[in-house]
């Protein structure tokens, strides 16, 4: 069977998001910078070596499985008398640079107001462990001063990708574990949501029997690290997305990773850096929870940032034409089980065809955004 990959993180590849990398500034300054696309191509049998370097990507070409069940209408649940938490946005990413730089484009107040004044996740792709504290608690620190949730996403397992266009990570499972450790360091002691690992646990059967439990081990530690390093963290492990692995399926990987123990987890993550549409992805995540079991608490986020008209036909991946961005990032889906809609993937940054990949490109978010 093919599998494919559903997203991308830095360099070379086909989809981008705001990434805090290691870029010579001081230790509390975490700088969202260019990240790269998806590879939506029929993954290697065989697992290949991976260096370390960071990368982005996209969903895949060719999935592995039919069309996502679909999901029936469900009335939205009344909100509480109580003002729901609100999602931080970080203030230094491509789209806020190109907005404070083209005060006069035609295009900035659509840009401005429907992409760069919304909140995204901050990537943390490199492996950089001698730093990786002090950046991840920029971040959580100043959302904690705004009284925000921050979303963050650690990206450096080993062979990430499986080789392929997002390659990189840690050396070896053993440094990934100390990254984490470090990682954990700077969640601080707000609220956080922290999406582990995309394409970790969908992508994993280019790996080796011996490989795969060694790497499900591994975030299964990851996701224990990190919700006993703050009370608040919520940790979701990969879902992959509708039309990747069939719900049977993924809930065994995710039973294997961990994914349905409430001490390593909150639930899972579907649809990062794709298009899928939000209730084909919603009916999904609810069929991969009832297969995983594990405690009632356990929920689902989905990555809305470019799905509003849902994937295109025949697999496009490459900044794909007629898409358009999704629902806003919240906290309150009004979906039973549906913990958020986040922006995982920030749109406007190339997949690799309107653009270097991960280079944010006006014209592309424009025609989102409109």
């Amino acid at each position: 069977m093919v599998a494919v990959a559903s997203f991308v993180v830095a360099v070379g590849t086909a989809t981008g998001m705001m990434s805090a990398f290691d870029d010579g500034r001081t230790p509390d300054q975490a700088r969202p910078q260019v990240t790269g696309p998806p590879s939506r191509r029929p993954l290697p049998a065989v697992p290949s070596p991976s260096p370390a370097t960071t990368s982005a990507r996209p969903s895949p070409a060719t999935p592995s499985a039919g069309p996502g069940p679909k999901s029936s209408p469900s009335k939205r649940e009344p909100t509480t008398a109580a003002a729901p938490a609100q999602l931080y946005r970080h203030p230094e990413s491509q789209v806020l640079d190109w907005v404070g730089a083209h005060p006069d484009d035609a295009r900035r107040a659509v840009i401005e107001s429907r992409i760069a004044d919304r909140p995204a996740a901050v990537w943390f792709a490199d492996f950089a462990p001698s730093t990786i504290t002090a950046r991840v608690r920029a971040v959580t620190a100043a959302a904690a001063a705004q009284d925000r949730v921050p979303v963050v996403v650690p990206y450096t397992i080993p062979d990430r990708d499986c080789g392929g266009a997002s390659q990189g990570g840690a050396p070896d499972l053993a440094a990934y574990d100390a990254w984490i450790d470090k990682f954990a360091a700077g969640l601080g002691s707000g609220e956080v949501i922290v999406i582990l690992e995309p394409d970790s646990v969908a992508q994993s059967d280019c790996l080796s029997e011996g490989r795969q439990a060694d790497r499900f081990a591994s975030l299964a530690r990851a996701g224990r690290v990190l919700k006993a390093a703050n009370p608040g963290v919520r940790v979701y492990f990969d879902g992959g997305h509708s039309e990747w692995n069939p719900a049977a399926k993924q809930a065994s990987l995710l039973d294997q990773a961990g994914a349905a123990s409430p001490a390593a987890s909150d639930g899972i993550f579907t649809n990062v850096s794709n298009f899928h549409r939000t209730s084909d992805e919603i009916a999904y995540a609810r069929q991969v929870l009832a297969g995983l079991g594990g405690p009632a608490s356990l929920g689902a986020v989905i990555d809305t940032s470019r799905n509003g008209n849902g994937a295109p036909a025949g697999g496009e991946w490459c900044d794909p034409a007629g898409r358009k961005i999704g629902r806003a990032p919240t906290l309150t889906t009004g979906e039973a089980g549906i913990d958020a809609y986040l922006w995982v993937k920030l749109p406007g940054e190339s997949d690799g065809c309107k653009g270097t990949p991960g280079t944010f490109s006006p014209a592309y978010a424009y025609e989102l955004a409109r």
